[in-house]
């Protein structure tokens, strides 16, 4: 129905207005707004238009229902125990108040048969013997039906103060949004929310039903012929001679595939957080939209915990500790597009360096790839039909171009570059190349989304009995680098989506593999259970999304393992196996897999020479799968990332650690704090015995008093304090004071210079986040932490 107009819409966003100074006129118009009446009196026309004909509906439909034979059904709970009811009769409401009235409270919707996709309605009558699950508000679907009432009684609330015409309100990750447009064109005002939020409470109160109706297309078209966005909807998305649903809860109908809560009294708790506004179909060409977002949870002790949590985490929003801390910056003349400071490229390449220290234990082969191709490279793998609106696209000679989004078909036509053989597999290339992708502009969030950013990206070329041991060693490499840097994680795989290359049975084969690579993961000692998510793999193959949990529990979705049977067979790939062609050796088999590479673009049929042919002066070739050369066999590829985006990954390590960075990590490790100007030469040289061991160390030579320049230092979250005097100058000491351990912020034992070099080279090393210099209590007898 409206779904892919949903997603085209839901993350396109302009900002409101930039605070400044504010107009006294404009202001005194808000206040009035909010001073006058709380709804439009008389109510706009097409309320009552709609629930004449929804009614007539309604009873129509209600009679039809009525009509329809009962037959004894039977519904099984998950405990397995099994309930009788009548078909068309009994609802999910009811076996639920069977159970107890506190669980019919508790529940949001029904979801029938294990599917996903088979929400139900608490009060909808259950048309036939099946499965029946009853999901609370902490389930992720009940919490999204939840959210999408909500959104109803937003949108009616925003029908009966402005008489607007509803657009879309979805469910979001954090709440739900309504847009809308007003009548002439009007913005909603920072004085609207109160009366809207009191609009809500009244909906709330009179415990509003959730009504649900199935219409044809064309009574969809009269009802809702007031509203051209709706019409939209309804004559781009519904089938001619089909129907859908529509629900209703108080004066509000709206186009809607449903389920929802039984009624509006389920949300205690209720809170606009904020307005914008948008562009219908997320283009600057349309309508311009107000879109008002909100949250809600079924009782208020939760939305306390929601705005607590709001506060920690506007603390640790990355985009004020980057501005704060100095870490990266932002340009309108290149949106989306991070700029990192001096201080933020220390993080970004110490990252970097990690992970390449990783690829050297792991026996990962680095390479370096072009940043733009011919779009028949992009044609040849599949990405041009199902990526291109993705891509950032130029005319160059009469031909098209594309900025890469992804590095792995220049890896393929790396493996492609020289013959292989069995026993140089696996072959893994890793690529931190620039990738670009053409993110909506409402969509970019600091480093989070962004349009340029590297990947720790690589391709594990296997042969097919390779392929579980693999995955394996990337659940320990997932394990080893999440587990340092404190993160937990969960496991989901996805499997084929509706638009996919290749054929069932390979598909198939692929799922079966990484679901035994996840069973012998799970079932081990460092084991994570995992998730099926149906439909959502890539176009070339399943994949298991890696999510990790912060030190706020907010999941992030950064690392991916990718199983890919088509990229090869795209491109040609093979490799000699271990079982020659009777009579010929390796290298005479070698010899010939090689020349086989210049038919790649040859031409098998009539038909695709006629492909081949030149337009316009460029060559158009076709994609063309090349069969094997005798003796050879097609490599399986795994697409992998552990960190993701670098740039998305360090946003995440910014707000996990809520800038506080561990030494390793740090881009300011050492503040040296010399006690007067007499002792800045001794500072000096302490600074640069320790700039030799590459520690980030700086000096404070400004004329403040020793207790402001700790505490600068502090607030600059350097790890460790030195501050030097006349006895560590002549005893070649510092005092140590350590950023996270409060019994060391009052002056304590010096250090000997080397052993504080020492201590600091194994804390990197380490890459630890203990206290290599414990107090004096410690040092007595209390090990360190």
């Amino acid at each position: 129905m409206a779904d892919s107009i949903l997603e085209e819409v839901k993350k396109v966003v302009v900002g409101g207005p930039k605070p400044g100074k504010k107009d006294k006129k404009a202001k005194a118009g808000a206040d009035a707004a909010s001073a006058g009446p709380l709804e439009m009196q008389p109510p706009p026309d097409f309320l009552q238009t709609r629930l004449d004909l929804f009614d007539r509906l309604k009873k129509k439909y209600d009679d039809d229902i009525a009509s329809r034979p009962r037959k004894d059904i039977t519904i099984t709970l998950p405990d397995g125990s099994l309930k009788v009811g009548t078909s068309w009769v009994t609802t999910p409401g009811d076996i639920a108040k069977g159970v107890s009235n506190s669980l019919y409270k508790r529940a949001v919707v029904a979801r029938l048969d294990g599917d996903k996709e088979k929400l139900w309605d608490l009060d909808r009558p259950l048309e036939e013997s099946c499965k029946l699950e009853l999901l609370t508000f902490d389930d992720e679907d009940g919490k999204k039906v939840f959210w999408h009432s909500s959104a109803h009684v937003l949108g009616e609330a925003c029908e009966r103060r402005f008489g607007c015409s509803l657009c879309i309100g979805p469910p979001i990750e954090d709440g739900f949004y309504y847009e809308m447009a007003l009548p002439d064109n009007a913005a909603v005002q920072q004085t609207d929310l109160p009366p809207l939020e009191r609009i809500v409470g009244n909906i709330v109160k009179e415990r509003q039903r959730f009504e649900r109706l199935e219409m044809t297309k064309e009574d969809l078209l009269e009802m809702f012929a007031y509203n051209k966005y709706k019409q939209y909807i309804i004559s781009t998305k519904i089938p001619d001679g089909t129907s859908t649903t529509v629900y209703r809860n108080g004066p509000l109908i709206d186009l809607c595939r449903g389920p929802h809560v039984p009624d509006t009294g389920r949300i205690e708790a209720f809170s606009i957080m904020k307005n914008s506004s948008s562009y219908w179909l997320g283009s600057q060409e349309n309508d311009s939209l107000q879109r008002i977002y909100g949250v809600s949870f079924p009782d208020k002790k939760k939305m306390a915990e929601h705005k607590k949590f709001l506060e920690e985490a506007a603390k640790r929003d990355h985009r004020k500790l980057g501005r704060e801390q100095e870490l990266f910056m932002f340009h309108e003349l290149s949106p989306g597009s991070a700029f990192f400071l001096p201080h933020g490229t220390r993080i970004y390449n110490t990252l970097l360096a990690y992970i390449r220290e990783q690829y050297h234990k792991r026996d990962y082969q680095e390479v370096i790839t072009p940043n733009i191709f011919n779009a028949e490279l992009w044609k040849m793998s599949g990405h041009w039909e199902y990526y291109k609106d993705d891509m950032f696209i130029v005319d160059l000679d009469k031909e098209k171009f594309g900025l890469k989004p992804m590095n792995c078909p220049a890896h393929f036509l790396m493996f492609a570059h020289s013959p292989k053989v069995y026993s140089q597999l696996p072959l893994r290339m890793a690529d931190f190349g620039v990738l670009h992708r053409n993110e909506a502009s409402g969509a970019l969030s600091g480093l989070t989304r962004v349009r340029r950013f590297q990947q720790d990206d690589s391709h594990i070329f296997c042969r097919l009995d390779q392929v579980t041991s693999e995955i394996t060693d990337l659940f320990d490499f997932l394990s080893e680098m999440y587990g340092m840097l404190g993160f937990t994680f969960r496991l989901q795989l996805s499997t084929r989506p509706e638009k996919f290359m290749g054929r069932i049975e390979t598909w198939d084969n692929a799922e079966s593999m990484l679901k035994e690579a996840l069973n012998s993961f799970a079932a081990g000692p460092a084991g994570v259970s995992w998730t099926l998510n149906e439909g959502d793999g890539a176009f070339y193959g399943p994949k298991i999304d890696i999510k990790i949990m912060d030190c706020l529990n907010r999941e992030w979705q950064c690392a991916t393992i990718q199983l890919d049977f088509m990229g090869p067979e795209n491109f040609g790939l093979e490799y000699v196996t271990a079982e020659l062609p009777v009579g010929k050796s390796k290298d005479e088999s070698v010899a010939e897999a090689a020349p086989a590479k210049a038919k790649d673009t040859e031409p098998a049929s009539a038909q695709e020479a006629a492909d081949s042919a030149k337009t316009d002066g460029a060559v158009k070739r076709g994609r063309v799968i090349k069969p094997l050369s005798p003796g050879c066999a097609r490599p399986v590829v795994i697409h992998r990332a552990m960190a993701g985006s670098i740039e998305r990954m360090m946003g995440i390590l910014i707000e996990h650690f809520a800038g506080k960075w561990p030494f390793w990590l740090s881009p300011r490790q050492v503040m040296v704090i010399p006690v007067g100007m007499g002792f800045v030469p001794y500072a000096q040289e302490v600074k640069d015995i320790l700039r030799k061991e590459k520690i980030f160390v700086d000096i404070d030579t400004t004329g403040n008093t020793l207790p402001k320049k700790i505490r600068n230092a502090q607030l600059a979250q350097y790890n460790f304090t030195f501050v030097v005097g006349d006895e560590e100058m002549k005893s070649r000491q510092v005092n140590v004071r350590f950023r996270d351990d409060t019994s060391t912020q009052d002056r304590g034992k010096p250090v000997p210079l080397d052993e504080v070099v020492e201590k600091l080279r194994k804390l990197g090393a380490d890459r630890g986040m203990y206290n290599p210099f414990p107090s004096v209590k410690q040092a007595d007898g209390e090990a360190p932490k």
